[in-house]
């Protein structure tokens, strides 16, 4: 089976032949930066309307992890155009960070749309790299759909240990490698590389609980779920929080 998928690679590759000509000319990075957020932002209603209900579940607790000051401060990685906003609790300071400032536009109009909250500010840059948030800063940390795009999963919850203070929590929800002995896993091995041009660097193969499990956190709240989103290769997920 492992024998046909360089094949099959080459054969999706040549579906999408555009794509790689765009690739070798150098115009393709430049010209879906700036078009990937619409796309995305179409995709993830579709998304957030079918798991709803986990996320709500997952970020029913939020308020436990308030810190000293009364009120919870928030940092979202990856936040895009503010998906997650509507989970918030009243009131909840929230600062946005992405790595794409063509997300802006389409955060801005969600912000007027959730007046709850006070948006504290948008930092344009990547997890890898959250050197404008201080030490041990933030109370909470949100990445949904973030680790399958990131370069390295290791260096970016490093930073994120960092920015927590003690106690705090990172809530995650993210689409990961099916079972290596499954055909879903196969048709990701199949799909991967051009869905990463495709998808502004986003993988299908990541392993990425392995990362959070070997990452130093005080304790880690894990579940595999299999989204509803049918006919997709992103239905394996992991979902929950890890404790600093």
């Amino acid at each position: 089976m492992m024998v046909m998928v360089p094949l099959l690679q080459g054969v999706t590759k040549l579906l999408v032949l555009p794509v790689y000509v765009l690739l070798f000319l150098g115009l393709w990075d430049p010209l879906w930066k700036k078009l990937f957020p619409y796309f995305m932002i179409k995709f993830s209603r579709l998304y957030h309307q079918q798991l709803h209900k986990e996320k709500q579940q997952l970020f029913s607790n939020l308020a436990d992890f308030t810190g000293s000051s009364g009120s919870l401060s928030l940092l979202e990685i990856g936040v895009g155009a503010g998906a997650n906003f509507q989970f918030y609790p009243f009131g909840c300071p929230v600062i946005g960070m992405d790595p794409n400032p063509n997300v802006e536009k389409y955060l801005l109009k969600n912000i007027a749309e959730n007046q709850h909250l006070r948006f504290e500010g948008f930092i344009l840059a990547s997890g890898e790299d959250l050197h404008q948030v201080p030490d041990s800063s933030v109370d909470m940390m949100v990445g949904t759909l973030v680790l399958c795009y990131v370069a390295d999963v290791r260096v970016v919850l490093k930073e994120v240990v960092r920015v927590l203070r003690p106690g705090g929590a990172f809530y995650f929800m993210e689409h990961v490698a099916a079972d290596r002995s499954s055909w879903t896993y196969f048709w990701q091995q199949v799909y991967d590389p051009t869905w990463q041009h495709l998808g502004h660097g986003c993988s299908l193969i990541k392993e990425t609980w392995k990362n959070l499990e070997n990452e130093n956190f005080s304790k880690l709240n894990l579940h595999h779920i299999i989204s509803p989103i049918k006919w997709t290769p992103i239905r394996s997920h992991i979902i929950g929080y890890a404790i600093k």
